[in-house]
């Protein structure tokens, strides 16, 4: 009964979050591994309630998709997504794509589409500077039309990548089929491949396979220097993680931008 009653509680608080100006983006910078120069960066959405405080999106997000509250939310999303990207490009002179995360509840949505090109048109933002990041889960989800969808998104020119590679049950049939551009190593597999022999074959095996198929690597969860060097010496293309930057509020992001040396490059 405790279970359920915080569960409604926290579904009326959510249902209020966007009107009251809770929800957030955190924004952490996606790097050149070879360089350590800013490439891109992934947009992260948190929720600031008053009475929760902070709230992680694994906490809230599964209950916005059962309760479809993912629809809005998640066109909220990209509208500010883009429009930071914009703001950006104003402050460094220079293009900084955006990467956003999508559910698979916005995907059955039959008016995603619709929703991202108007982010964009509202925007201004070039559809190429637009990355959308879609789990496993998504692309073995047999009721969506995905690869429709996928096919749609990628005539538009926007850019699509496979987030958390490896945790979901990979059926690589997907990558050979889908247009996608990117795959993201998952955070799981980096973190220990100056430890784990194993975990650092994986690695190497996953920047081989997607390389001989045509896609760029991005390497999340990077904390530590050594990290870096085997990344490097492995030919990933890009990186993620602690090393280079938390995610920031976007305040403290523009400040990040408007100091940090490798992002003027």
């Amino acid at each position: 009964t405790e279970v359920s009653h915080e569960r409604l509680q926290m579904e009326s608080r959510l249902r209020r979050a966007l009107e009251l100006g809770e929800l957030e983006l955190f924004y952490q910078p996606i790097v050149h591994t070879d360089s350590g120069n800013l490439c891109a960066v992934e947009a992260l959405l948190r929720w600031n309630n008053p009475a929760m405080g902070m709230v992680m999106p694994d906490r809230f997000i599964p209950l916005a998709e059962e309760t479809g509250l993912i629809i809005p939310i998640g066109e909220w999303v990209l509208q500010e997504a883009c429009s930071a990207a914009m703001e950006w490009k104003d402050i460094t002179g220079r293009d900084i794509g955006i990467s956003v995360n999508v559910s698979p509840r916005q995907f059955r949505d039959p008016n995603f589409t619709n929703a991202v090109m108007r982010a964009l048109d509202q925007s201004g933002l070039d559809a190429e500077q637009l990355e959308l990041e879609i789990t496993e889960r998504l692309i073995l989800d047999n009721s969506i039309e995905t690869a429709e969808i996928l096919r749609q998104l990628d005539k538009e020119g926007i850019r699509l990548s496979v987030d958390d590679f490896g945790t979901g049950f990979s059926a690589l049939s997907y990558l050979k089929s889908y247009p996608f551009d990117t795959l993201k190593i998952d955070k799981s597999f980096v973190q220990d491949v100056m430890k784990e022999p194993e975990d650092a074959s994986l690695v190497r095996a996953i920047i081989n396979m997607a390389h001989s198929l045509g896609l760029r690597v991005i390497a999340e969860g990077v904390e530590d220097e050594p990290q870096t060097h085997f990344l490097k010496a492995e030919g990933c293309d890009f990186s993620q993680g602690y090393f280079y930057s938390r995610p920031l509020p976007a305040a403290d992001f523009e400040a990040w931008l408007k100091t940090n040396e490798r992002v003027q490059i």
